[in-house]
């Protein structure tokens, strides 16, 4: 029974820590709502008109048979606060037969790239040249080493024609330092991320689990090289004391229209830290397998969909609908295969911007197969809750005031206004409704909610929740500020425009 109350208090204070995190509240955690009569709706990113936005158009980007690849695998696209510029990493094809080399893109505005000439390889933008499967390039902004700013985690051909895992360091993400660590052999299709919750780099490995076949093991550790180190092919019913596995597909998972008895698989995932969550890519195969594609000169099928966590590790996948869809059309950029992109999302003022690669359905290739692409979502856009003609409500669980401003990312076409409640649910002498400075037609990612004659500021450290009334109205976010500015403390994911090149939202 000692144990049962010790174990209900240490997950009641872990969930608590949990949510007492800085950053955006994002209502795609449904946890966050005790009570509501508002429709729950998830939302996607819309692809940029221009796609693609970066394509194979030099020699050094063709493999040996002239097949044309310019894409992040992985990669990395970020936003560099100190130098002002979206920086991309992507793999070309390197006039090789199976693998492929790393080149560098940069832009000002995220939509239009150049492709610099660079001294690694003079007269390209070649800025490594180890034979690849994929590669996962981060900006550490947590980093404070210098020349190891920027890492490289290449998944490299060995002679043999398997694959491990090499590490390499930067000080600008052009030139690289020598290996500084190896993998044991590995499976390929691996990818890797800084998760800033646990203060570590988790290894995303790729492994085969019986039925279920394309899946995911977890490994992790503070010191990158040693994560490196200890990663090697694993298999689910063995012990391993560093890698544990980690999770297969959903039997609910999309699935292929043309092949709809295969059950669908992981064939990558990736993450990145934004505001107080850790969102989570998930690459679904649906098929065929290789031979299959080649004998109907097909791709074989991959879509994003997205999914969160709050403990770095149990993922909520319940969201089904591809976040980065191909596209139906058989002549489009991305009908056949879609694949996530590190670093993701960047903030550009009001919105997230995504990139992807993304392949033509048809065998042989078509031009500019494996070409870079751009979807855009409304900050925090992931999901909302959403009212119509007549009022609803939404009560918030129970949160300590952090800071003396609250702030909500709102869609209020009719009007918005809110109360705050004690643990007790009852309404906060001050902040009722009636006191509230009513909101109306107008859609904004920050706006500051306040009442008549009292301020926030005198509630902190108190426990309280939120109850908001609305009418034709979206509500994505919340939070506490500690300035009118509406910084969150949160962070940032792969940046962007205005933010501190922290990484945090300050």
């Amino acid at each position: 029974m000692r144990l049962l109350v010790l174990f209900i208090i240490s997950s009641f204070l872990f969930l608590n820590s949990l949510y007492s995190r800085e950053g955006r509240n994002l209502l795609l955690d449904k946890s966050l709502v005790s009570e509501t009569d508002m429709h729950f709706k998830y939302h996607v990113p819309v692809y940029y008109a221009f796609n693609p936005i970066l394509k194979a158009d030099k020699a050094w980007e063709f493999n040996k048979n002239g097949d044309p690849y310019a894409a992040p695998f992985s990669g990395g696209v970020w936003y560099d606060e100190l130098s002002g510029k979206f920086k991309m990493w992507y793999s070309a094809g390197g006039g090789k037969t199976n693998g492929l080399i790393t080149c560098y893109a940069e832009s000002n505005d995220g939509k239009v790239w150049s492709k610099p000439d660079l001294d690694v390889v003079p007269g390209t933008n070649i800025v490594d040249t180890v034979e690849h499967d994929c590669v996962s390039v981060l900006l550490d902004k947590f980093e404070q080493r210098a020349d190891r700013k920027y890492k490289m985690f290449l998944v490299a051909f060995n002679n043999s024609g398997s694959v491990s895992m090499k590490l390499k360091y930067s000080f600008d993400g052009i030139h690289w330092s020598d290996t500084k660590a190896v993998s044991g052999e590995l499976y390929d299709r691996c990818a890797v991320y800084y998760d800033p919750f646990i203060d570590k780099y988790v290894l995303s490995l790729k492994t085969i689990n019986g039925v279920y076949r394309r899946a995911r093991c977890f490994l992790a550790d503070k010191d990158p090289e040693l994560a490196v180190s200890l990663a090697h092919r694993t298999f689910i019913n063995g012990e391993d004391k560093f890698i544990r596995f980690w999770f297969n597909a959903d039997a609910d998972d999309p699935r292929h229209p043309l092949f709809p008895d295969l059950r669908p698989q992981i064939y990558n995932h990736e993450a990145m830290p934004y505001e107080n969550l850790l969102l989570g890519y998930f690459s679904v195969w649906q098929g065929p397998e290789n031979k299959e594609c080649v004998k109907l000169k097909v791709q074989k099928r991959n879509e994003i969909l997205i999914g969160w966590t709050k403990d770095s590790f149990n993922w909520n996948r319940e969201n089904k609908k591809p976040f980065l869809p191909v596209d139906e059309n058989p002549e489009a950029w991305n009908a056949g295969n879609i694949q996530s992109v590190a670093g993701c999302p960047i903030i550009v003022g009001d919105s997230l911007y995504f990139y992807m690669s993304g392949r033509y359905n048809s065998r042989p290739v078509h031009p500019s197969n494996f070409a870079t692409g751009l979807a855009t979502l409304r900050r925090d856009g992931f999901a909302s809750y959403h009212s119509d003609k007549k009022e609803c409500f939404l009560q918030t669980r129970t949160i300590e005031v952090s800071n003396p401003y609250l702030f909500v990312n709102a869609e209020v076409k009719g009007y918005l206004y809110a109360e705050l409640l004690d643990e007790n649910s009852n309404v906060i002498k001050g902040f009722s409704k009636h006191d509230f400075k009513i909101i109306k037609k107008i859609n904004s990612t920050k706006l500051q909610l306040s009442w008549k004659n009292e301020d926030i500021s005198s509630l902190i450290g108190t426990k309280i929740s939120i109850r908001f009334y609305t009418r034709n109205t979206d509500i994505y976010s919340f939070w506490f500020s500690k300035t009118e500015k509406g910084l969150s403390g949160g962070y940032t994911a792969g940046g962007g425009p205005l933010l501190s090149p922290t990484g945090i939202d300050q």
